[in-house]
């Protein structure tokens, strides 16, 4: 019997080389990719983000009616394995994951694809169809969702399986702990959402969390204060509100009012009482400390590494990339067809909204704030989606108070159509009520910063 051959150090040598270019090659389509500002078309996007609007202009005639199809397998499919309990579905991990739900999500399924297939034929209720409430989720959010998610979900792998988190983790870590009081990966998902999405911010957040990166304290916290919208979306709702040439003060309010929100955030419930522990399946799968003696950049260097060399093959990464893009597919964007839609009929064809704004009406008359009454409204329908408020805010005379609104839409960050929906459906430890708390608390700390900044502004 042959004994086994010790490493050489030519060897040993060779495999820290390959596992250096592991690290450094996707790492490096990973920026490319998600944290890299490129001007596109007269916008400011990343690279998922033209690959996602390439596809969704290519297909735009069909891409609804082909999620309507996604919405009625994600239904029928869920039915059927509820009823008939299929060994193959059952039997396989990744296919039970997908459509052996519980009775309260695919509830959620049969309401998403009834609201897709009753706007997609202009069917039923009207107020169920109509161009401000189902015609707004299936024809401008769910392509624009469907497109960054295929592309965010294959390529994700690229941004958190191969190092790069854990070395810019190590690296920020000083900076992120003390003022959030976040590990320094968080950093990355608050890039991602400025260069592309809040939902690909999110979506990172999720994948951390499920794999044990981030306790149920750090995760609530990431996907409810970092998941800003990108700075694309930014300019859109910054000339939708007829202030374009406001861009630069606009979002520099955005930025500090959103990082002022950050600090203030996580030190008050419901987030401060957040439990640091990790998510159960796997326990804590992160360290960040740095060992006495030794560089940031060696130690981070080192966990890269060490985070590289657990990808065993890029098949792999291509079916966890594929898991991802099915996964929200089949499970999210049903929810968001139905809820998106639900929150917008709320804000279109009831006094809900007005009436919850008048708490809100004595608050921007003390902050000088023009038109207080119309803009308090503008500013509660942001719970339902980001846009509204611009919507109802154009017709404001003010510059000073469409400037506000605009500002707000963004720091509030809570809005149910979206992000309120991921959160709610993923494993995050973040309930509905959690949401709303949210939501107030982000308006009432960001409302004076973004007050005080455009009265500077508008002086």
């Amino acid at each position: 019997m042959m004994e086994p051959k010790e490493m050489t150090p030519q060897m040993s040598t060779q495999s820290k080389e390959t596992e250096y270019w592991k690290f450094i090659i996707p790492s490096i389509f990973g920026i490319l990719l998600f944290l890299t500002p490129i001007k596109y078309e007269g916008q400011i996007t990343i690279g998922v983000g033209i690959l996602a609007s390439y596809v969704q202009n290519l297909f735009a005639d069909h891409l609804s009616e082909f999620m309507v199809v996604v919405l009625g397998m994600s239904a029928v499919l869920g039915i059927l394995t509820k009823v008939f309990k299929p060994a193959l579905v059952l039997n396989s991990p990744f296919w039970k994951g997908l459509f052996d739900v519980g009775p309260f999500w695919l509830v959620m399924r049969i309401f998403g694809f009834s609201f897709g297939v009753m706007t997609l034929y202009q069917v039923g209720p009207e107020f169920i169809w109509s161009d401000y409430t189902g015609g707004v989720v299936l024809y401008d959010l769910i392509p624009v969702l469907t497109t960054w998610f295929l592309f965010a979900g294959l390529l994700l792998p690229l941004l958190i399986e191969f190092g790069l988190m854990e070395f810019i983790g190590t690296l920020l870590r000083r900076v992120m702990k003390p003022l959030f009081t976040l590990p320094g990966r968080s950093s990355i998902d608050c890039l991602a959402s400025w260069m592309g999405s809040g939902t690909v911010g999110v979506l990172v957040t999720m994948k951390q969390y499920d794999g044990g990166f981030y306790s149920q304290r750090e995760a609530a916290v990431i996907a409810t204060n970092f998941s800003i919208a990108s700075i694309a979306f930014s300019l859109v709702v910054i000339n939708f509100i007829g202030l374009g040439h406001m861009f630069v003060p606009f979002y520099v309010t955005v930025v500090v009012a959103g990082v002022i929100a950050a600090i203030i955030m996580p030190r008050i419930p419901p987030l401060s009482r957040k439990e640091d522990t990790y998510y159960e399946p796997v326990g804590k799968q992160i360290d960040e400390q740095v060992p006495e003696g030794v560089s940031y950049v060696k130690w981070g260097l080192e966990k890269a590494l060490e985070k590289a060399a657990q990808v065993k093959s890029a098949g792999e990464m291509v079916k966890r990339g594929i898991g991802n893009v099915l996964d929200i597919w089949f499970g999210l964007l049903p929810l968001v067809m139905f809820l998106g839609t639900l929150a917008l009929i709320i804000a279109e064809y009831t006094p809900i909204f007005h009436y919850v704004a008048y708490p809100l009406i004595p608050i921007l008359n003390l902050l000088q704030i023009p038109e207080a009454a119309q803009a308090a409204q503008a500013l509660v329908v942001g719970f339902a989606d980001m846009f509204l408020p611009a919507v109802i805010g154009s017709g404001i005379e003010s510059e000073l108070t469409r400037f506000v609104i605009a500002c707000l839409s963004l720091t509030q960050l809570i809005y149910m159509s979206e992000i309120g929906i991921l959160i709610l459906r993923s494993n995050l430890p973040v309930t509905f009520l959690d949401l709303v708390i949210i939501f107030i608390e982000r308006t009432l700390i960001t409302l004076p910063v973004v007050a005080i900044m455009a009265h500077v502004f508008f002086f």
